[in-house]
Protein backbone atom coordinates (compact mmCIF):
# COMPACT_ATOMS: atom_id res chain seq x y z
CA UNK A 1 0.00 0.00 0.00
CA UNK A 2 1.13 3.56 -0.61
CA UNK A 3 -0.06 7.09 0.01
CA UNK A 4 -0.81 9.50 -2.83
CA UNK A 5 -0.76 13.19 -1.86
CA UNK A 6 -2.83 15.56 -4.00
CA UNK A 7 -2.03 19.25 -3.78
CA UNK A 8 -3.84 22.38 -4.93
CA UNK A 9 -2.98 22.61 -8.65
CA UNK A 10 -1.76 25.69 -10.43
CA UNK A 11 -4.95 26.76 -12.19
CA UNK A 12 -3.07 29.43 -14.07
CA UNK A 13 -3.55 33.13 -14.81
CA UNK A 14 -1.28 34.17 -11.94
CA UNK A 15 -3.52 32.65 -9.26
CA UNK A 16 -1.66 32.17 -5.95
CA UNK A 17 -4.50 30.94 -3.73
CA UNK A 18 -7.99 29.51 -4.01
CA UNK A 19 -10.97 29.17 -1.71
CA UNK A 20 -12.16 25.69 -0.77
CA UNK A 21 -15.92 25.81 -1.32
CA UNK A 22 -17.03 22.14 -1.25
CA UNK A 23 -15.84 18.65 -0.30
CA UNK A 24 -17.29 15.69 -2.20
CA UNK A 25 -15.48 13.05 -0.11
CA UNK A 26 -14.48 12.51 3.51
CA UNK A 27 -11.90 10.34 5.33
CA UNK A 28 -12.72 6.68 4.90
CA UNK A 29 -14.47 7.08 1.54
CA UNK A 30 -13.46 4.97 -1.43
CA UNK A 31 -12.76 7.06 -4.53
CA UNK A 32 -12.46 6.12 -8.18
CA UNK A 33 -10.02 7.56 -10.65
CA UNK A 34 -11.34 10.85 -12.09
CA UNK A 35 -13.92 11.17 -9.30
CA UNK A 36 -14.47 14.74 -8.09
CA UNK A 37 -12.83 15.37 -4.71
CA UNK A 38 -13.44 19.05 -4.00
CA UNK A 39 -14.48 22.36 -5.54
CA UNK A 40 -12.20 25.37 -5.30
CA UNK A 41 -12.95 28.93 -6.35
CA UNK A 42 -10.70 31.62 -7.76
CA UNK A 43 -11.77 35.20 -8.32
CA UNK A 44 -13.02 34.15 -11.77
CA UNK A 45 -14.07 30.52 -11.71
CA UNK A 46 -15.14 27.45 -9.78
CA UNK A 47 -13.05 24.37 -10.53
CA UNK A 48 -13.66 20.76 -9.52
CA UNK A 49 -10.46 18.88 -8.62
CA UNK A 50 -10.65 15.21 -9.64
CA UNK A 51 -8.68 12.29 -8.27
CA UNK A 52 -5.90 10.99 -10.53
CA UNK A 53 -5.94 7.66 -8.65
CA UNK A 54 -8.36 5.15 -7.13
CA UNK A 55 -8.09 4.38 -3.45
CA UNK A 56 -9.30 5.30 0.04
CA UNK A 57 -9.29 8.79 1.54
CA UNK A 58 -6.96 8.98 4.55
CA UNK A 59 -7.23 12.68 5.36
CA UNK A 60 -8.37 16.00 3.95
CA UNK A 61 -6.35 19.17 4.20
CA UNK A 62 -8.77 22.06 4.60
CA UNK A 63 -12.16 23.30 5.76
CA UNK A 64 -14.95 24.85 3.71
CA UNK A 65 -14.28 28.55 3.26
CA UNK A 66 -10.54 28.24 3.88
CA UNK A 67 -8.13 30.04 1.57
CA UNK A 68 -5.42 27.63 0.41
CA UNK A 69 -2.19 28.42 -1.40
CA UNK A 70 -1.42 26.77 -4.72
CA UNK A 71 0.79 23.75 -3.96
CA UNK A 72 -0.56 23.18 -0.44
CA UNK A 73 -1.79 19.72 0.51
CA UNK A 74 -5.44 19.05 -0.35
CA UNK A 75 -5.96 15.37 0.36
CA UNK A 76 -4.17 12.06 1.03
CA UNK A 77 -5.36 8.84 -0.63
CA UNK A 78 -4.24 5.33 0.19
CA UNK A 79 -3.57 3.38 -3.02
CA UNK A 80 -2.70 -0.17 -3.94
CA UNK A 81 1.00 -0.82 -4.38
CA UNK A 82 3.75 1.79 -4.06
CA UNK A 83 2.69 5.41 -4.60
CA UNK A 84 6.20 6.29 -5.73
CA UNK A 85 6.40 7.20 -9.38
CA UNK A 86 2.93 8.65 -9.46
CA UNK A 87 2.27 12.35 -9.98
CA UNK A 88 2.32 13.46 -6.35
CA UNK A 89 1.21 17.05 -6.81
CA UNK A 90 -0.30 18.14 -10.12
CA UNK A 91 1.32 21.47 -10.92
CA UNK A 92 -1.29 22.51 -13.46
CA UNK A 93 -4.45 21.20 -15.10
CA UNK A 94 -2.27 19.83 -17.88
CA UNK A 95 -0.21 17.66 -15.52
CA UNK A 96 -3.05 16.49 -13.30
CA UNK A 97 -5.84 14.06 -14.13
CA UNK A 98 -7.03 14.10 -17.74
CA UNK A 99 -10.51 15.01 -16.58
CA UNK A 100 -9.44 18.27 -14.91
CA UNK A 101 -12.18 20.71 -15.95
CA UNK A 102 -11.63 24.18 -17.27
CA UNK A 103 -12.87 26.96 -14.95
CA UNK A 104 -16.58 27.66 -14.92
CA UNK A 105 -17.73 31.29 -14.79
CA UNK A 106 -18.47 32.98 -11.52
CA UNK A 107 -18.35 36.77 -11.27
CA UNK A 108 -18.08 39.45 -13.92
CA UNK A 109 -14.66 40.91 -14.58
CA UNK A 110 -13.21 43.49 -16.93
CA UNK A 111 -12.51 42.64 -20.56
CA UNK A 112 -9.40 40.56 -21.12
CA UNK A 113 -7.92 38.86 -24.14
CA UNK A 114 -8.62 35.18 -23.49
CA UNK A 115 -6.92 32.69 -25.74
CA UNK A 116 -9.02 29.80 -24.56
CA UNK A 117 -12.64 29.31 -23.67
CA UNK A 118 -13.77 27.49 -20.54
CA UNK A 119 -15.57 24.22 -21.08
CA UNK A 120 -17.97 22.44 -18.78
CA UNK A 121 -16.66 19.00 -17.95
CA UNK A 122 -18.69 16.43 -16.05
CA UNK A 123 -17.00 13.33 -14.67
CA UNK A 124 -18.12 9.98 -16.13
CA UNK A 125 -16.74 7.72 -13.43
CA UNK A 126 -18.89 6.65 -10.50
CA UNK A 127 -17.34 5.49 -7.25
CA UNK A 128 -18.59 2.18 -5.89
CA UNK A 129 -21.88 2.83 -4.07
CA UNK A 130 -21.58 6.62 -4.51
CA UNK A 131 -23.47 8.45 -7.28
CA UNK A 132 -21.36 10.95 -9.16
CA UNK A 133 -22.52 14.15 -10.77
CA UNK A 134 -21.12 17.52 -11.72
CA UNK A 135 -21.12 20.38 -9.17
CA UNK A 136 -24.01 22.11 -10.96
CA UNK A 137 -26.08 18.90 -10.84
CA UNK A 138 -25.29 18.49 -7.14
CA UNK A 139 -26.40 22.07 -6.48
CA UNK A 140 -29.55 21.50 -8.54
CA UNK A 141 -30.38 18.38 -6.54
CA UNK A 142 -29.73 20.16 -3.26
CA UNK A 143 -32.03 23.04 -4.21
CA UNK A 144 -34.82 20.59 -5.10
CA UNK A 145 -34.23 18.36 -2.07
CA UNK A 146 -33.39 15.31 -4.21
CA UNK A 147 -31.21 12.49 -2.81
CA UNK A 148 -28.78 11.62 -5.62
CA UNK A 149 -28.32 8.15 -4.14
CA UNK A 150 -31.89 7.41 -5.21
CA UNK A 151 -31.57 8.82 -8.73
CA UNK A 152 -30.77 6.64 -11.72
CA UNK A 153 -28.43 8.42 -14.12
CA UNK A 154 -29.14 8.44 -17.84
CA UNK A 155 -25.76 9.82 -18.89
CA UNK A 156 -22.66 7.92 -19.99
CA UNK A 157 -21.66 5.25 -17.46
CA UNK A 158 -24.72 6.10 -15.40
CA UNK A 159 -23.82 9.74 -14.86
CA UNK A 160 -26.64 11.80 -13.32
CA UNK A 161 -27.81 14.72 -15.44
CA UNK A 162 -30.01 17.75 -14.71
CA UNK A 163 -32.93 16.02 -16.47
CA UNK A 164 -32.58 13.01 -14.13
CA UNK A 165 -32.81 15.30 -11.09
CA UNK A 166 -35.89 17.05 -12.45
CA UNK A 167 -37.45 13.70 -13.32
CA UNK A 168 -36.90 12.48 -9.78
CA UNK A 169 -38.62 15.59 -8.45
CA UNK A 170 -41.63 15.08 -10.69
CA UNK A 171 -41.93 11.41 -9.67
CA UNK A 172 -41.54 12.03 -5.93
CA UNK A 173 -44.76 11.65 -3.89
CA UNK A 174 -45.92 14.72 -1.97
CA UNK A 175 -44.35 14.97 1.45
CA UNK A 176 -46.59 14.05 4.37
CA UNK A 177 -47.51 16.95 6.54
CA UNK A 178 -46.54 16.40 10.17
CA UNK A 179 -49.43 16.24 12.61
CA UNK A 180 -49.92 19.34 14.67
CA UNK A 181 -48.46 19.01 18.14
CA UNK A 182 -50.13 20.62 21.11
CA UNK A 183 -48.52 23.92 21.92
CA UNK A 184 -46.78 24.13 25.22
CA UNK A 185 -46.07 27.57 26.52
CA UNK A 186 -42.75 27.82 28.28
CA UNK A 187 -40.85 30.71 29.73
CA UNK A 188 -38.49 30.61 26.74
CA UNK A 189 -41.39 30.60 24.27
CA UNK A 190 -43.04 33.52 25.96
CA UNK A 191 -39.85 35.53 25.86
CA UNK A 192 -39.08 34.58 22.26
CA UNK A 193 -36.08 32.85 20.69
CA UNK A 194 -32.60 34.09 21.47
CA UNK A 195 -30.50 31.53 19.60
CA UNK A 196 -27.88 32.65 17.08
CA UNK A 197 -26.99 30.89 13.83
CA UNK A 198 -23.49 31.46 12.47
CA UNK A 199 -23.49 31.38 8.66
CA UNK A 200 -20.03 31.39 7.02
CA UNK A 201 -19.75 33.81 4.09
CA UNK A 202 -17.92 31.65 1.57
CA UNK A 203 -17.75 30.88 -2.12
CA UNK A 204 -19.79 33.09 -4.44
CA UNK A 205 -21.24 35.08 -1.56
CA UNK A 206 -17.74 35.96 -0.36
CA UNK A 207 -16.67 37.01 -3.86
CA UNK A 208 -19.72 39.24 -4.21
CA UNK A 209 -19.01 40.81 -0.81
CA UNK A 210 -15.40 41.48 -1.79
CA UNK A 211 -16.40 43.03 -5.12
CA UNK A 212 -19.01 45.28 -3.50
CA UNK A 213 -16.56 46.34 -0.82
CA UNK A 214 -13.84 47.14 -3.34
CA UNK A 215 -16.21 49.12 -5.56
CA UNK A 216 -17.63 51.13 -2.68
CA UNK A 217 -14.24 51.77 -1.09
CA UNK A 218 -12.43 52.84 -4.26
CA UNK A 219 -15.18 54.61 -6.19
CA UNK A 220 -16.66 57.91 -4.93
CA UNK A 221 -20.25 57.34 -5.99
CA UNK A 222 -22.47 60.16 -7.22
CA UNK A 223 -26.14 59.10 -7.43
CA UNK A 224 -28.68 61.04 -9.46
CA UNK A 225 -32.43 60.27 -9.43
CA UNK A 226 -34.91 61.47 -12.04
CA UNK A 227 -38.56 60.60 -12.64
CA UNK A 228 -39.65 59.58 -16.13
CA UNK A 229 -43.13 59.63 -17.66
CA UNK A 230 -43.29 56.29 -19.48
CA UNK A 231 -46.98 56.47 -20.47
CA UNK A 232 -46.28 56.65 -24.20
CA UNK A 233 -43.57 54.03 -23.95
CA UNK A 234 -45.91 51.62 -22.16
CA UNK A 235 -48.59 52.17 -24.80
CA UNK A 236 -46.06 51.40 -27.54
CA UNK A 237 -44.81 48.33 -25.67
CA UNK A 238 -48.38 47.02 -25.30
CA UNK A 239 -49.04 47.43 -29.03
CA UNK A 240 -45.82 45.67 -29.96
CA UNK A 241 -46.48 42.83 -27.53
CA UNK A 242 -49.90 42.31 -29.11
CA UNK A 243 -48.00 40.63 -31.95
CA UNK A 244 -47.97 37.09 -30.61
CA UNK A 245 -45.32 35.85 -33.04
CA UNK A 246 -42.58 38.06 -31.56
CA UNK A 247 -40.49 37.90 -28.39
CA UNK A 248 -42.22 39.55 -25.43
CA UNK A 249 -40.80 42.99 -24.79
CA UNK A 250 -40.08 44.18 -21.26
CA UNK A 251 -38.90 47.69 -20.42
CA UNK A 252 -35.23 46.66 -20.59
CA UNK A 253 -34.80 46.53 -24.40
CA UNK A 254 -36.20 50.08 -24.66
CA UNK A 255 -33.88 51.31 -21.91
CA UNK A 256 -30.95 49.57 -23.61
CA UNK A 257 -31.82 51.29 -26.87
CA UNK A 258 -32.08 54.64 -25.07
CA UNK A 259 -28.64 54.08 -23.52
CA UNK A 260 -27.11 53.26 -26.90
CA UNK A 261 -28.52 56.46 -28.41
CA UNK A 262 -27.61 58.67 -25.43
CA UNK A 263 -24.04 57.32 -25.26
CA UNK A 264 -23.37 58.77 -28.71
CA UNK A 265 -23.31 62.17 -27.01
CA UNK A 266 -21.77 60.96 -23.75
CA UNK A 267 -19.05 58.46 -24.75
CA UNK A 268 -17.16 59.01 -21.48
CA UNK A 269 -20.00 57.26 -19.63
CA UNK A 270 -19.36 54.07 -21.64
CA UNK A 271 -15.90 53.57 -20.17
CA UNK A 272 -13.63 51.65 -17.82
CA UNK A 273 -11.43 53.53 -15.39
CA UNK A 274 -8.02 51.98 -14.67
CA UNK A 275 -7.23 53.83 -11.47
CA UNK A 276 -3.82 52.16 -11.13
CA UNK A 277 -2.67 53.51 -14.49
CA UNK A 278 -4.80 56.68 -14.27
CA UNK A 279 -6.38 55.93 -17.66
CA UNK A 280 -10.01 56.22 -18.77
CA UNK A 281 -10.71 53.65 -21.49
CA UNK A 282 -13.61 54.77 -23.70
CA UNK A 283 -15.30 51.89 -25.52
CA UNK A 284 -16.74 52.21 -28.99
CA UNK A 285 -18.92 49.13 -28.57
CA UNK A 286 -21.73 49.16 -26.01
CA UNK A 287 -21.67 45.96 -23.95
CA UNK A 288 -24.54 46.25 -21.46
CA UNK A 289 -24.44 44.23 -18.25
CA UNK A 290 -27.81 43.19 -16.81
CA UNK A 291 -27.63 42.62 -13.05
CA UNK A 292 -29.41 39.32 -12.42
CA UNK A 293 -30.39 37.69 -9.13
CA UNK A 294 -29.50 33.97 -9.07
CA UNK A 295 -29.48 31.23 -6.49
CA UNK A 296 -25.71 31.71 -6.17
CA UNK A 297 -25.95 35.50 -5.74
CA UNK A 298 -25.92 38.55 -7.98
CA UNK A 299 -24.35 37.99 -11.41
CA UNK A 300 -24.04 40.38 -14.35
CA UNK A 301 -24.47 38.61 -17.71
CA UNK A 302 -23.58 40.78 -20.68
CA UNK A 303 -25.46 41.68 -23.84
CA UNK A 304 -22.62 42.37 -26.25
CA UNK A 305 -22.73 44.96 -29.03
CA UNK A 306 -26.09 46.30 -27.96
CA UNK A 307 -25.59 49.14 -30.47
CA UNK A 308 -26.03 46.62 -33.31
CA UNK A 309 -29.15 44.87 -31.96
CA UNK A 310 -32.74 45.56 -32.93
CA UNK A 311 -35.38 45.82 -30.21
CA UNK A 312 -36.51 42.18 -30.36
CA UNK A 313 -32.96 40.94 -30.72
CA UNK A 314 -32.04 42.81 -27.52
CA UNK A 315 -35.03 41.27 -25.73
CA UNK A 316 -34.08 37.78 -26.85
CA UNK A 317 -30.45 38.24 -25.84
CA UNK A 318 -31.38 39.60 -22.39
CA UNK A 319 -33.62 36.58 -21.84
CA UNK A 320 -30.93 34.17 -23.03
CA UNK A 321 -27.99 35.41 -20.95
CA UNK A 322 -30.13 35.98 -17.85
CA UNK A 323 -31.53 32.46 -18.03
CA UNK A 324 -28.03 31.03 -18.51
CA UNK A 325 -26.81 32.93 -15.44
CA UNK A 326 -29.72 31.75 -13.28
CA UNK A 327 -29.07 28.11 -14.18
CA UNK A 328 -25.28 28.30 -13.83
CA UNK A 329 -24.71 27.74 -17.55
CA UNK A 330 -23.30 31.14 -18.54
CA UNK A 331 -19.77 31.13 -19.93
CA UNK A 332 -17.01 33.41 -18.69
CA UNK A 333 -17.38 35.55 -21.82
CA UNK A 334 -21.08 35.98 -21.04
CA UNK A 335 -20.25 37.17 -17.52
CA UNK A 336 -17.46 39.62 -18.29
CA UNK A 337 -16.60 42.66 -20.34
CA UNK A 338 -19.63 44.91 -19.75
CA UNK A 339 -19.01 48.63 -20.33
CA UNK A 340 -22.13 49.91 -18.53
CA UNK A 341 -24.70 48.11 -16.38
CA UNK A 342 -28.47 48.16 -15.84
CA UNK A 343 -29.89 47.03 -12.49
CA UNK A 344 -33.57 46.53 -11.73
CA UNK A 345 -35.57 44.95 -8.93
CA UNK A 346 -38.68 44.77 -11.08
CA UNK A 347 -41.88 45.04 -9.05
CA UNK A 348 -39.75 45.42 -5.89
CA UNK A 349 -37.91 48.38 -7.39
CA UNK A 350 -39.11 50.87 -4.79
CA UNK A 351 -39.00 54.62 -5.25
CA UNK A 352 -35.26 55.27 -5.09
CA UNK A 353 -32.12 53.14 -4.95
CA UNK A 354 -28.38 53.86 -4.78
CA UNK A 355 -26.84 51.24 -7.10
CA UNK A 356 -23.17 50.31 -6.69
CA UNK A 357 -21.03 50.63 -9.80
CA UNK A 358 -19.77 47.42 -11.39
CA UNK A 359 -16.03 48.15 -11.27
CA UNK A 360 -14.13 49.09 -13.49
CA UNK A 361 -17.16 50.68 -15.18
CA UNK A 362 -17.99 54.31 -14.39
CA UNK A 363 -21.80 54.25 -14.52
CA UNK A 364 -24.79 52.11 -13.63
CA UNK A 365 -28.45 52.82 -14.38
CA UNK A 366 -31.04 51.61 -11.87
CA UNK A 367 -34.71 51.07 -12.73
CA UNK A 368 -37.29 51.67 -10.00
CA UNK A 369 -40.90 50.58 -9.76
CA UNK A 370 -43.44 51.88 -12.28
CA UNK A 371 -46.58 53.40 -10.73
CA UNK A 372 -49.74 55.11 -11.97
CA UNK A 373 -49.84 58.61 -10.50
CA UNK A 374 -51.98 61.75 -10.96
CA UNK A 375 -49.93 64.34 -12.84
CA UNK A 376 -50.72 67.81 -14.15
CA UNK A 377 -50.58 68.10 -17.93
CA UNK A 378 -51.70 71.35 -19.62
CA UNK A 379 -53.38 72.41 -16.40
CA UNK A 380 -55.39 69.19 -16.12
CA UNK A 381 -54.85 66.34 -13.66
CA UNK A 382 -54.41 63.13 -15.63
CA UNK A 383 -53.22 59.60 -14.77
CA UNK A 384 -49.68 58.90 -15.99
CA UNK A 385 -47.32 55.95 -15.73
CA UNK A 386 -44.30 57.24 -13.81
CA UNK A 387 -40.96 55.59 -13.04
CA UNK A 388 -37.74 56.74 -11.42
CA UNK A 389 -34.24 56.12 -12.76
CA UNK A 390 -31.61 55.95 -10.00
CA UNK A 391 -28.16 56.12 -11.58
CA UNK A 392 -24.69 56.18 -10.03
CA UNK A 393 -21.48 57.56 -11.55
CA UNK A 394 -17.78 57.43 -10.70
CA UNK A 395 -17.27 61.01 -9.54
CA UNK A 396 -13.53 60.79 -10.20
CA UNK A 397 -14.07 60.85 -13.95
CA UNK A 398 -17.76 61.74 -14.45
CA UNK A 399 -18.72 65.20 -13.21
CA UNK A 400 -22.12 65.66 -11.63
CA UNK A 401 -23.54 67.75 -14.48
CA UNK A 402 -22.39 65.17 -17.05
CA UNK A 403 -24.14 62.38 -15.17
CA UNK A 404 -27.29 64.51 -14.85
CA UNK A 405 -27.26 65.42 -18.54
CA UNK A 406 -26.87 61.75 -19.48
CA UNK A 407 -29.90 60.77 -17.37
CA UNK A 408 -31.90 63.68 -18.82
CA UNK A 409 -31.05 62.38 -22.29
CA UNK A 410 -32.37 58.96 -21.28
CA UNK A 411 -35.51 60.61 -19.94
CA UNK A 412 -36.17 62.48 -23.18
CA UNK A 413 -35.78 59.31 -25.24
CA UNK A 414 -38.04 57.23 -23.01
CA UNK A 415 -40.75 59.89 -22.81
CA UNK A 416 -40.76 60.28 -26.60
CA UNK A 417 -40.08 56.70 -27.76
CA UNK A 418 -40.22 57.54 -31.47
CA UNK A 419 -36.81 59.17 -30.99
CA UNK A 420 -35.35 55.76 -30.13
CA UNK A 421 -35.66 54.66 -33.73
CA UNK A 422 -34.32 57.72 -35.53
CA UNK A 423 -30.99 57.25 -37.26
CA UNK A 424 -28.53 59.74 -35.79
CA UNK A 425 -26.35 59.42 -38.89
Amino acid sequence: MGVHVIKIPDIGEGIAEVELVAWHVKPGDAVAEDQGLADVMTDKATVEIPSPVAGKVISVGGEIGQLMAVGSELIRIEVEGDAQGRAQAPASPATSAPAMPQPQPSLPTGEKNESRKPARVEADVTAVGKPLASPSVRRHASELGVDLAKVRGSGPAGRILHADVEGATAAAPPARQPQAQPQRASAGARLGRDDVENIPIIGMRRKIAQRMQEAKRHIPHFTYVEEVDVTELEALRARLNAKKDRTHLTLLPFLMRAMVVALRDFPQVNSHFDDNAGVLKRHGAVHIGVATATGAGLLVPVVRHAQALALWSSAAEVARVSEAARHGKATREELSGSTITITSLGALGGIVSTPIINQPEVAIVGVNRMVLRPMIRAGVVVPRQMMNLSSSFDHRVIDGHVGAEFVQALRGLLEHPALLFLDAG
